[in-house]
Formats: structure tokens, sequence, C-alpha cells
């Protein structure tokens, strides 16, 4: 998660180097890991595709809000890396994303909203050269047998996909890239994740649409208020909230029909289920509870200009394009 924390203004105190370098050096370790257990091979050195695009994208995305905060001369951490091992039971992507912190009140609403915008744009260019790059550079078809020797003699394509495996979804800029520039022997997403460039390139990809919802103080949110003033901003936040509720109330529902009464299930219309994820439940109390929805204001609110107001719809497109109804789904 990559979002922005403004609070009073404060003593200057120095930057915490050694921790930010050790944060940084143990999520290059967790990614390196996380890297190989997707790409199926038993070396660190084999995660270092995944590793290293998405550490890029993540360094780019929070140095984007970083210096534009120097810019600004507001100050602000360096970016702290959250890694995280391996987990059972958990997706192991060995990271939880990279956050910085502003340690004053923003003085006006063009300097929030140079802010808040400089990670999603910069990230979000990284993440579509990354797709790009995965769509014309797929190993050749052979390489799922390395990963999936059992293919060899089940034949791959011919037996269905085991119950439970996780496939990703698609948003509209995986859907354009797949349509214009991939070969027609594209994996199924239920194997995407073991092509690192792809994996990493579609992880950038949800991590900028979540940083662009219109809530509190994610990146969206700070586009939000500048754009749209403080009322606006919590209409936006509101109606969001009711939107992923509604877009994670059939599978939250499933999910307990099945624990407690499993014949109920059939009851569910299963084109509901099908653009439902239960995890956006979370997401809502995450969002509600725990970052908040509302905005506090700059030093002085006033309208953006319209240079500015033209980039924040250039992010709103690019939050409809990254934006996945379904991230994660089991077969």
């Amino acid at each position: 998660m990559n979002f922005s924390i403004n609070q009073p203004r404060t003593t200057p105190a120095l930057e915490k180097y050694p921790l930010h370098l050790a944060l940084f050096l143990m999520t290059v370790l967790t990614t390196l890991w996380a890297g190989a257990f997707w790409a199926g091979q038993g070396t660190l050195l084999s995660g270092l595709p995944y590793s290293f695009c998405l550490l890029l994208f993540l360094s780019v995305h929070e140095f984007g809000h970083y210096f534009t905060a120097l810019h600004h001369r507001v100050r602000a951490t360096l970016p702290y890396y959250i890694p995280v091992p391996p987990l059972p039971m958990f997706l192991s992507l060995g990271t939880m994303g990279a956050v910085i912190k502003i340690k004053e009140r923003i003085p006006n609403t063009n300097t929030l909203f140079d802010i808040g915008i400089a990670g999603p744009l910069s990230g979000f260019a990284v993440c579509a050269g990354v797709l790009v790059y995965g769509f014309l550079h797929l190993p050749p078809a052979d390489f799922i047998y390395t990963v999936h020797p059992e293919y060899l003699t089940q034949g791959y394509g011919q037996t269905p996909v085991p119950q439970g495996t996780l496939s990703l979804g698609k948003n509209l800029l995986w859907i354009a890239l797949e349509y214009f520039i991939a070969p027609k022997n594209l994996p199924p997403m239920s194997e995407m994740y073991h092509y690192p460039f792809l994996f990493a390139g579609w992880l950038g990809s949800l991590i900028t649409a979540l940083n662009l919802l219109p809530v509190g103080q994610l990146d969206g949110g700070h586009i939000t208020y500048a754009m749209f003033g403080r009322k606006g901003h919590a209409n936006a936040a509101r109606a969001f909230l009711l939107f992923i509720v509604l877009l994670g109330f059939p599978a939250f529902l499933e999910l307990l029909f099945s624990l407690f009464k499993p014949d109920a299930v059939v009851l569910i219309p299963p084109v509901l289920l099908h653009w439902s994820w239960s995890g956006w439940m979370l997401w809502a109390f995450v969002l509600s509870r725990l970052i908040g929805l509302n905005h506090p204001p700059t030093w002085h609110d006033h309208p953006l200009t319209a240079q500015r107001t033209l980039l924040g719809w250039l992010a709103i497109v690019i939050f409809v394009l990254t934006f996945t109804p379904v991230p994660f789904g089991m077969t």
C-alpha cells in the first residue's frame, strides 16, 4: 500500500538512513524469494526479473512522491519498504509495498495535487512498460514444462485446471495489450504468475489502481480532494465505498454460505459471483475504519490550474484502465 500521511508541522528530524536501507535490502531478499517461488525454480537468482521489476515500480512510484515534495519544499521521509517473507496460506508477493510520510500539512491544493499524482503517473509508466516487454518477450511455449513437468505426461491444456488453482483477473489495460500485441499462444491467467515480467506488471497495475481509489489520504484521495474540493471528495469516497461493498458482497455471501449453510450457495446468481471478489469487503473495512474516508484540508484550498485538472482526468482514466473487479480467483 502506498499512501502519504499528513501530520501537523513538527521539529525536523534526521533521516533514518540505516532503517530505510535495511528495509530495502530485506525487501530485495523477500521479493527474490517470492520470485523464485513463482518461477518454480530452486535458486534466488531465478527470482531476479520479478524482484527487479516490482522494486523498480515501487521505487519510481514512491520517489515520484518524494522528489515532488522536495520540489515544493514539503518535508517528507524517504520510502519505507515493507518486506514480507513467504507465509503459509498467504499470497507470497515478497512485499506489502512502500510508503513515504509527509511530515507537515500540505500548503495548498496545487502542491497536494502534484505530490499525490506524481507517484501513480510515474509508476503507471513503469508497469505499462513492463507489461509491454513481458508480452513481447514471452518464453517459448515449452517453458511451462519446466514449472509443471507433469504436463509432459498429462498433456498441457488436455486436462482440466486443478480445483483451487489461483487465477489472476484482467483489467482493461491487460485486455487491450493482450488484444493488440500479445501472441496467440498466451498462457491462461491460471499460469500467468509463472511469467515474472507479466506478473510484476500486473501487480504494478493493481497497486496503481488501489492507490488511485478516491478515498481518504490515498493518492486518489489527494487528487480527488484537489480537483473537486472537500464535498466532492467526501461524496466520491462514500460512493466508491458503496461500490466495492456491492462488488464484494456476493462472493462474501458465498463464503459465509459455504461455511455455515452450503446448500444455500445455489441461491446466489452465478453472474453475480463471476463479477465479485470477497476481498473488497476487507478493503471496505480497511478504508472506512483504518485509513478513513475523509481528507484533511490544506493550509489554502483553491481551484486547480487547467493543466493540473487535465492531468487529474488522465489519472482517472488510468484508474479505469488498471482497476480489476476480481483481482484473484480460484478455479
